[in-house]
């Protein structure tokens, strides 16, 4: 199916040691046009793989479906049938279950999205929030401050395009409880790795996604935090900054938001009570109250 990676020729200069030309190891990013019933939906630039799931997520994010039983099928175009032409698995076609409404034409738009922005345009909580069918409020996950602060390192150590690459973004879903990896997914695009994650849940039949840590390797914008909130994760944690936006939502939807997770230092945007604290890790009793909520 698609490619993952490519060879390039480069010329590689290191300034006191001359010039070397030799092949280097890329990132694929290629376009996906999402269409829903033969529809034209959206188009991603994103890494070739796990499309479907990359599909089933967009879709949840959207509020299009919300559970897997709504996600009857999807299939490649092109190829034996669509008159011969080859079938560069760039066209994605979702059959929604019976009775599930489809995108509403007035709505649905084929609008672009790079792999670096995401849904480029949406400005404001009041212009994009989509209202959720899961409220991650209430979720009583509790996660020890040490089991965090070591879920960077884990996610890197399972990149394996990344370890070729140094090109592509991540997302992995922890179990708040055990710690355990559920799925890890990469891509060009820090929101399609979150997509196909959450693409995963849905195909697997885990939405919503109670109790359960989302950590991206990237920073925290706001449509991870729609994505995270849409599809009932109440913790996320990035390893960069979030954006005023994404805390601001993250507030407003009650998730937990962890930014600047690094080393045995992160800081926590939102509903700390989520983020259990060692007694003896904090000095100041204020601020002990705060961590344990």
């Amino acid at each position: 199916m698609g490619r993952i990676t490519a060879r390039k020729p480069i010329t590689k200069i290191t300034l006191g040691m001359g010039v070397r030309h030799r092949a280097d190891t890329l990132a694929v990013e290629e376009p996906l046009e999402l269409r829903v019933g033969g529809r034209p939906l959206a188009v991603t630039m994103r890494t070739p793989g796990h499309d479907v799931e990359l599909a089933a997520g967009f879709l949840v994010s959207e509020g299009i479906i919300s559970r897997a039983d709504e996600f009857r099928s999807a299939i490649h175009c092109g190829g034996p049938g669509t008159g011969g032409a080859e079938n560069t698995y760039n066209v994605l076609d979702v059959t929604l279950a019976a009775g599930v409404a489809p995108p509403d034409p007035d709505i649905a738009r084929a609008f672009y999205t790079t792999s670096s922005c995401g849904v480029c345009g949406k400005a404001s909580i009041e212009a994009v929030e989509t209202v959720s069918s899961y409220d991650v409020r209430h979720d009583d996950l509790a996660v020890d401050a040490e089991l965090l602060a070591g879920l960077p390192d884990r996610l890197r150590e399972k990149q394996e395009v990344f370890e070729k690459t140094g090109g592509l973004h991540a997302a992995a879903l922890f179990d708040g409880a055990s710690g355990e990896l559920l799925v890890l997914r990469e891509d060009v695009g820090r929101h399609n790795a979150v997509d196909k994650v959450v693409g995963w849940a849905v195909l697997n039949d885990r939405l919503p996604l109670t109790g359960t840590i989302l950590q991206v390797s990237g920073r925290a914008s706001f449509e991870l935090v729609q994505k995270a909130t849409m599809a009932g994760i109440p913790l996320l944690a990035a390893v960069s900054a979030p954006s005023s936006l994404a805390v601001e939502l993250a507030e407003a939807a009650g998730l937990t938001l962890v930014g600047f997770l690094r080393g045995a230092s992160m800081n926590v945007y939102s509903e700390p009570r989520r983020v259990l604290v060692p007694a003896g890790a904090i000095a100041d009793p204020e601020l002990m109250g705060a961590a344990r909520g």
